[in-house]
Formats: C-alpha cells, sequence, structure tokens
C-alpha cells in the first residue's frame, strides 16, 4: 500500500500529514481523516491504509502541528489508563487551541484544496471522517465545504453538543453531506442526544445516528482500552457503505 508523509501550506504554517492510497495506480475518491486528540500514530496510519485498501486515497493531517510535528507529545505503544492521564494532561493546552473555530475553519480550507489537488484524487467530491474530537473538526469542515463535501462520519464524538454559539451541533442544518455518527454506549446524555438528534433531522441530507452497543468511548483506537473488535468492524460496515453511496456514485 502506497503512503507518503507530505507537508500541507496553511494559513498558520505548514502541516505535516500521512497519506495512504491504492496501488493500483488511476484516481481515487478523496478522503480527509481528522484524529483523535492523541493524533497521528500507528494504528491510526494502519486505519489509514486499511481505508485505502478499498480504493480510497486518504489524507490523515496532524491536527496539532502548530506545536510542532507528529506525535507533539511522546506516546506509549498503549495508552492504558495507567499513562492516559499523564498523555491526556500534556495533550490539553495543545488540544484547546487545536479545534479553535478559526483554526480549524483555515485548516480546512488547506487540507480540502491539498487532497483534491493531489494527482491519486479524482475530480469527484469528497468525504470527511473525525474520530472522537475529530468528529468536531469534520463537521465544521464539511459545513463550510458544502459542495466538496458529501459524506462526513464520526466515531465516538466528542464536544459536538455544547452551549457555546458555534457549538458543532449547530452548523449540521448547514449540511450537504450524507452524516453518519457512531456512538459509544454512555458517550452522550439522553438529552445530548436528543439535541443531536433534532439537528441531524434539520438537515438536507440524509442522516444516521447509532449507538453501537457494548462499546466505550474511543473503541475504534487498538492502542487504549476502550477498544472493541466488533466496535471497529461494525464502524468499517457503516463508514464503507457510506462512502460507497455517496462518493461512487
Amino acid at each position: 500500500m502506497p503512503t507518503k508523509t507530505l507537508s500541507i501550506p496553511t494559513a498558520d504554517g505548514r502541516a505535516d500529514a500521512f497519506a495512504a492510497f491504492p496501488d493500483q495506480g488511476g484516481r481515487h475518491p478523496g478522503v480527509l481523516m481528522y484524529t483523535d486528540a492523541f493524533g497521528v500514530r500507528p494504528v491510526v496510519k494502519e486505519m489509514a491504509r486499511e481505508l485505502a485498501g478499498h480504493g480510497y486515497y486518504v489524507l490523515v493531517p496532524n491536527v496539532h502541528y502548530r506545536h510542532g510535528p507528529a506525535p507533539v507529545v511522546e506516546l506509549p505503544e498503549y495508552i492504558g489508563e495507567d499513562v492516559r492521564p499523564s498523555v491526556v494532561a500534556q495533550l490539553m493546552p495543545l488540544l484547546k487551541d487545536s479545534v479553535r473555530a478559526e483554526h480549524g475553519l483555515r485548516d480546512a480550507d488547506a487540507y480540502l484544496a491539498f487532497l483534491t489537488a493531489q494527482p491519486e484524487v479524482g475530480a469527484g467530491p469528497v468525504a470527511v471522517t473525525g474520530y472522537c474530537i475529530g468528529t468536531l473538526l469534520a463537521l465544521r469542515a464539511a459545513a463550510a465545504h458544502p459542495a466538496r463535501v458529501a459524506a462526513v462520519a464520526g466515531f465516538h464524538p466528542g464536544f459536538v453538543v455544547t452551549d457555546a454559539p458555534d457549538s458543532p451541533h449547530r452548523l449540521i442544518p448547514e449540511l450537504a453531506a450524507e452524516v453518519h455518527l457512531g456512538l459509544a454506549e454512555g458517550d452522550l446524555t439522553p438529552e445530548v442526544i436528543s439535541e443531536l438528534y433534532g439537528a441531524l433531522d434539520a438537515a438536507g441530507a440524509g442522516h444516521t445516528c447509532e449507538i453501537y452497543p457494548g462499546t466505550a468511548h474511543g473503541f475504534t483506537m487498538a492502542d487504549t482500552e476502550a477498544f472493541s473488535a466488533s466496535g471497529l468492524e461494525l464502524h468499517w460496515d457503516r463508514l464503507l457503505a457510506l462512502l460507497d453511496r455517496t462518493l461512487r456514485r
């Protein structure tokens, strides 16, 4: 599976990124993949390669690039509960900066322009996926680029419904993309889920929002204690079906 390490020019500097794409040549639908808070690391690269194996060009930017190349903090091979608090404590100041709305929107402009300019990427619409906090960034990117983004998927999303005026769920009615959100059990309160469903119902495009049974927050990530093999498999089923419907029409 061909891969590349890339440098994406942005309004605020250059973002390092990882890309994976099919090895049979030609041009393929593009997917912008936003990571969870832990960022670009081996498990995420493997997920990008897996998706590329299904016929997609997958671009994974370092969302924390303003603070240095990935990994911006030292990560263990396995992020267990014994080390998670200290890693999260190091990431929190960076994360607050990385997910600021103005930063996310400027970055999305740069990432999507870069993705669609790649010689391996076809001329059609693209998709945006996100994990945990990456779902917030994915929704903002899709809302800001309705003519370009045909699908948006988020898994075990974080901070998508808040009291803030720029809360991501307030952007959902502006989406032209089809949406799938895969929630972990206990990820969101019933009140928050109800508000999220209301926003999805107001959107013009199709959507699904599903609680994945027997999962905890972070269930797609094999380098954490939250990992669920069945949850990851269901994630692939839902994501690949969404991309097939929207990018291969």
